[in-house]
């Protein structure tokens, strides 16, 4: 779902809105059995890239992409900074380390690739860029990627609607549901891709994209809808009014429809 995280976004600066970016762990059950994993296509070409088996996963939550990338044969350490999607993330078999990547202490420790999936914007992009090039042994790869969640036009158009009505006060730009995901994400992409180029140590970012599918009942989409920065703070009873609102648009499908994808990624390796 492309979304706007609040005033600070506005400002092309998510990083500084520590509250929403911290604040997927109230549900950390939720969200690791509801968000969508990442094409398996993606996940091997950053393996196959890297020099060595060795990876960071930034910002890995509940390590959702750091357990693929286990069952792709890599070797992965966690940062998180929220306590209670680390504790989940080590609890499915994931170390992870509990700080914010700008803050966080490799104390000496390198890599072969640091990842960020579904996370970088979270991050300072420069402060990011500087981090990565610090920690990644020399053509390291650096590889952030994001997941465009494409809703049903009639789905997009409810739920925008219905927000509006039950949130007036959001800053956050639900007008975003109903245009295309890729072009909502593309200045994020541009964001991360110039950090890197300011780093001075990777080479020129290359844009990887996997378009995908993803069929989904109602309940299922109703109940990842709450994993959303969005939403992830809204009381409960605010909550249903939107699921309440939005709900009556997937019945008109049928109970079921297909969500349309593309995971979108920036890659640039380091240089010697």
């Amino acid at each position: 779902m492309p979304t706007q995280p609040p005033e600070q976004a506005r400002a092309n600066e998510p990083h500084r809105h520590r509250q929403m970016a911290e604040s997927f762990g109230a549900d950390a059950e939720r969200y690791d059995r509801a968000r969508p994993r990442y094409p398996v296509e993606l996940i091997e070409r950053i393996v196959a890239a890297a020099p060595g088996p060795d990876v960071l996963d930034v910002g890995c939550g509940t390590g959702i992409a750091a357990r693929q990338l286990r069952a792709a044969g890599a070797e992965v350490l966690g940062v998180e900074p929220d306590a209670r999607m680390a504790d989940l993330a080590r609890r499915r078999g994931v170390e992870s380390e509990v700080a914010t990547f700008e803050d966080w202490d490799p104390a000496g420790r390198e890599f072969d690739a640091v990842v960020a999936a579904q996370a970088w914007h979270w991050i300072d992009p420069d402060a990011g860029a500087a981090k990565a090039a610090r920690v990644l042994r020399p053509g390291g790869l650096l590889s952030v990627f994001w997941n465009a969640q494409q809703l049903p036009p009639e789905v997009a158009e409810a739920l925008a609607a219905v927000c509006r009505r039950v949130i007036p006060d959001s800053p956050i730009d639900f007008g975003a549901l109903t245009r295309s995901a890729v072009d909502v994400y593309t200045p994020g992409l541009d964001k991360a891709a110039a950090g890197m180029r300011r780093a001075g140590a990777f080479g020129e970012p290359e844009r990887w994209r996997f378009g995908w599918e993803r069929p989904c009942t109602r309940d299922e989409w109703l109940d990842q809808l709450p994993t959303f920065g969005a939403f992830t703070r809204l009381p409960p009873d605010r909550l249903a009014e939107v699921r309440d609102g939005v709900a009556p648009a997937l019945d008109r499908l049928g109970g079921g429809f297909t969500l349309g994808y593309t995971t979108l990624a920036i890659t640039a390796a380091r240089r010697g």
